[in-house]
């Protein structure tokens, strides 16, 4: 079966599963039979791609299909969850019974008639994957790692990867509302390894989309290998910076990550809920300068954290997390929403339909402010400007991080001097929105390839900043 954007009404590409109207109907009031506040019904049908190139050789080509059911149930704040890889009917009733065991209580409630209902659609495609070869594939990762050979000589290997999948997914839920939602997804990525003298090493770039095989257009092409190669490059000539308390200035774009962790995170409101997020009893109040707007964007065109609907039932939105430096709303699912009285932001998300959903960021955006990018730096008489990281620690209730800069330069009277990479930063989140002194006008989306773990469950998101300036933070240089 195809898993090209499906034709017909909402629902067409699991009817031809055998997965009618009644059926939902009959799963969905299985679900409630024990007397579940709620419920959802989360259908998915997945295929993926990838191919993988190494020392000159394309070792590894994969394609995988996944297909099932996961079934919810909710009482209170309490969750019930089952899934199924079987479609057939007897399946998914046994397993809406097993999450219903959550539930003693009379039975209340009687699903309605599922109501297919459209969407907007955020990530059009052009040329769908299912029309790619195997063949068009190995031809654009071979290209890449040929260019990067050609770019730079200290360029002695190189591993290139692409990946894509397309999903369909239905959302079923008890007041009669029916989503299908076509999801596709690209990954490139290029990674280098480099020597110059006694120096080797290794650095890498990627760019990631909800798109089809248009987004590789030849500039965005040439673009990945560029940043591979010059990423990996700088860093035969990279030292440490000294150690200690200073400024440091966030470049616009990937810097984004420390805004991911460091804040997003304390802002899901499952962990306000439960009151383990430092960030807990600050709604309504100042947690940062009037410069600082934080929003969390499900609406993005073609984005990575983009979604027409979240994995509740509920369509995208933009939600204003931070205004003007005042705490205005958490990151909710229906969970949260209920316990806080508001409606919540489309911010349902899972990994599969193996596991339950949970309150996720999906792009996360500082917006613009009023500072040139040059203006920022300028500020700085000695300190830090750091281009990219990896490999961060949060600690969501004290809200201390660790994170380790890959790329970044000493800043010295206001100008960018000495190549500096490998250094740990080190703060709390709080403080360190607290401690924003000057934001940019330049944000910028990244387009990297960004996973987002929780529980034990990965989703994709995006993230942007501007260029932002931290009045003192700890780097763990040489000292």
């Amino acid at each position: 079966m195809s898993l090209a954007r499906p034709e017909g009404a909402p629902g067409a590409h699991f009817a031809e599963l055998g997965i009618s109207s009644s059926v939902l109907q009959r799963v969905l009031n299985a679900a409630l039979s024990r007397g579940g506040h709620d419920c959802d019904l989360f259908f998915q049908h997945t295929q993926s791609t990838s191919v993988a190139l190494t020392d000159q050789k394309v070792n590894q080509i994969n394609t995988h299909v996944d297909l099932g059911m996961g079934v919810r149930v909710v009482v209170g704040d309490q969750v019930g969850y089952a899934y199924s890889e079987d479609l057939r009917p007897e399946a998914l009733l046994a397993a809406a019974r097993a999450a219903a065991e959550i539930a003693r209580s009379t039975p209340g409630r009687v699903a309605a008639a599922p109501v297919p209902r459209s969407l907007v659609d955020r990530n059009p495609v052009k040329t769908s994957w299912v029309d790619v070869g195997i063949d068009d594939r190995v031809r654009m990762v071979r290209a890449w790692e040929q260019a990067a050979f050609a770019r730079d000589g200290r360029v002695k290997r190189v591993d290139a990867y692409l990946q894509d999948a397309a999903s369909v997914v239905m959302v079923v839920r008890p007041d009669g509302r029916l989503f299908q939602d076509y999801r596709p997804m690209t990954l490139g990525m290029v990674r280098c390894t480099a020597m110059s003298g006694d120096v080797r090493d290794s650095s890498g770039h990627n760019v990631a989309a909800r798109a089809g095989l248009e987004f590789y257009s030849d500039a965005r092409q040439a673009h990945l290998v560029e940043e591979a190669v010059e990423r990996t490059i700088f860093l035969l000539d990279a030292g440490k910076p000294p150690a200690g308390d200073m400024p440091v200035v966030l470049a616009a774009g990937p810097s984004a990550i420390l805004l991911h962790e460091a804040i997003g995170h304390g802002m899901e409101a499952d962990f306000n809920r439960k009151r383990t997020s430092i960030y807990a009893d600050k709604l309504g109040e100042r947690i940062a300068s009037e410069q600082v707007t934080i929003v969390d964007d499900g609406t993005i065109p073609n984005s990575r954290g983009s979604v027409n609907v979240d994995d509740e039932g509920n369509e995208g939105q933009r939600t204003v997390l931070v205004e003007n430096g005042v705490l205005k709303s958490y990151i909710h699912d229906e969970i949260s929403a209920k316990h806080y009285d508001v409606d919540p932001t489309g911010s349902g998300r899972r990994q599969s339909f193996r596991h339950p959903p949970l309150p996720r960021m999906r792009a996360t955006l500082m917006l613009d402010g009023p500072h040139a990018p040059e203006e920022v730096i300028a500020s700085v008489e000695k300190g830090l400007y750091c281009v990219s990281f990896q490999n961060g620690q949060v600690n969501i209730g004290a809200g201390d991080f660790s994170f380790y800069m890959r790329h970044g330069y000493l800043i010295e009277d206001g100008k960018l001097t000495r190549p500096v990479k490998d250094v740990n930063i080190i703060g709390n989140g709080p403080e360190a929105l607290a401690r924003i002194d000057m934001v940019g006008n330049d944000m910028k989306l990244d387009d990297g390839g960004w996973t987002c773990g929780k529980a034990g469950q990965s989703v994709a998101v995006s993230q942007g900043m501007p260029t932002v300036r931290v009045a003192s933070l700890t780097v763990g240089g040489v000292g």
